[in-house]
C-alpha cells in the first residue's frame, strides 16, 4: 500500500472508531488494528492520536467546503451566494436545503464527523468551542449575511437578520439530529423541513408573493 493511502486509511479508521467509541476510548493499538498495520508503523505516518484527530478536522472541513460549493453553499463566504439567493423560488430554496440536508446524512465522512463532534464537545472546552462554531455560530452567520443583503434590496420583508437566520437554521439542525438518532425517521423529517421551509419563505415574503409555486 502506498504511503499516502496509508494515511487516508488511518483517518478513515479513526473517523470510523472515533465517531462510535469517542476519542478517549480508542487507542492507537486499535486504529492500527484497524487499518492493518503494525502500531510502530503508524507513528510513520502521524506523531499521535491527537495529530490523526487534528489531520480528520482539517480534510474534513476542506471536503465539506469543496462538495457544498458545488450546489453554490460557501459557508465562509455569504457575499458570493447572494445572487443564488436573489429571486429564489420556493421550489428552488427548497430543493437546495434538502440537497444540502441528504448530503449531510448520507456522506459517510460527513456524518462521521458530526457524530464524533457531537460526542467529543463534552470532552473539552476547545472541542465544544469548535463545534459551536462549525455548526452553530458560522451557519447563523452565513445565513444572517444573506438575509441582510436580501433586506437591504427589499427582497424579503424587514426584520432582524440573525433572528431570521435562527428561526431558519434551527429547525433543519433539529431534524439532521433527529436523522442521526433515527434513521429510519428520515422520510418523516424531509416532509417536516420542506413544510418549515416552505412556511418561512412565506413568511419572510409577507405572503404576498408565490411567484408560481405548487401550493
Amino acid at each position: 500500500m502506498k504511503q499516502e493511502d496509508t494515511k487516508q486509511k488511518i483517518l478513515d479508521k479513526s473517523l470510523e472508531l472515533f465517531s462510535t467509541q469517542g476519542y478517549d476510548s480508542v487507542s492507537v493499538g486499535e486504529i492500527a488494528k484497524a487499518v492493518g498495520i503494525k502500531a510502530p508503523s503508524l507513528y510513520n505516518h502521524f506523531p499521535g492520536k491527537q495529530a490523526i484527530f487534528d489531520a480528520i478536522v482539517e480534510s474534513t472541513v476542506a471536503q465539506y467546503e469543496v462538495d457544498t460549493g458545488k450546489i453554490d453553499i460557501h459557508v465562509q463566504n455569504a457575499k458570493q451566494d447572494i445572487p443564488v439567493f436573489t429571486e429564489i423560488t420556493e421550489d428552488a430554496l427548497f430543493e437546495k436545503v434538502r440537497q444540502i440536508f441528504e448530503y449531510s446524512l448520507h456522506n459517510e465522512s460527513i456524518s462521521r464527523f458530526r457524530r464524533m463532534m457531537t460526542i467529543e464537545q463534552f470532552r473539552s472546552p476547545e472541542l465544544a468551542a469548535l463545534y459551536t462554531r462549525r455548526y452553530v455560530e458560522r451557519i447563523l452567520d452565513y445565513h444572517a449575511g444573506i438575509f441582510r443583503a436580501l433586506i437591504a434590496s427589499g427582497e424579503i420583508r424587514s426584520e432582524d437578520p440573525d433572528a431570521l437566520a435562527m428561526m431558519y437554521v434551527a429547525p433543519v439542525l433539529t431534524l439532521i439530529g433527529v436523522c442521526d438518532r433515527q434513521p429510519e425517521r428520515e422520510s418523516e423529517c424531509l416532509e417536516k423541513l420542506q413544510k418549515h421551509v416552505r412556511l418561512f419563505f412565506r413568511m419572510v415574503h409577507d405572503g404576498s408573493r408565490q411567484r408560481g409555486e405548487k401550493q
